[in-house]
């Protein structure tokens, strides 16, 4: 189904609205940086990497197989989840163990999913 916006029937500006929300708009850097921080987001395994994070901390090795992939697509995805700051890790023995970066990337899929879910 194709949705289509619609219009103002006659296009009219309210200066006071506009002088507010330019007021509020936060600068441009800080958007783009919120832009790629939701192009993350857009990537089905990372969402899983995530989910299984949320129930424990993990080496790429148990990653792997939680989600059937191999260890290789599971590195790569961690690479972009760590440059984004939504994952950390740390070093145990031979293994690197990942984990979730701050309760932020919880509360943020929690609130997605129950938009989805509405």
């Amino acid at each position: 189904m194709e949705f289509e916006a619609e219009v103002c029937s006659e296009c009219e500006t309210h200066a006071e609205v506009l002088q507010k929300v330019q007021a509020e708009l936060p600068p441009e850097e800080s958007l783009y940086d919120l832009a790629d921080l939701f192009k993350v987001f857009g990537d089905t395994t990372r969402i899983k990497i995530l989910y299984v994070l949320f129930e424990s901390e993990m080496c790429v090795c148990d990653l792997a197989a939680a989600l059937g992939m191999t260890q290789s697509a599971i590195s790569h995805q961690l690479r972009v989840l760590k440059q984004s700051k939504l994952v950390g890790n740390r070093r145990e023995g031979k293994s690197i163990i990942y984990f979730l970066a701050d309760d932020h990337v919880r509360v943020m899929i929690d609130q997605g999913m129950e938009h989805v879910a509405e």
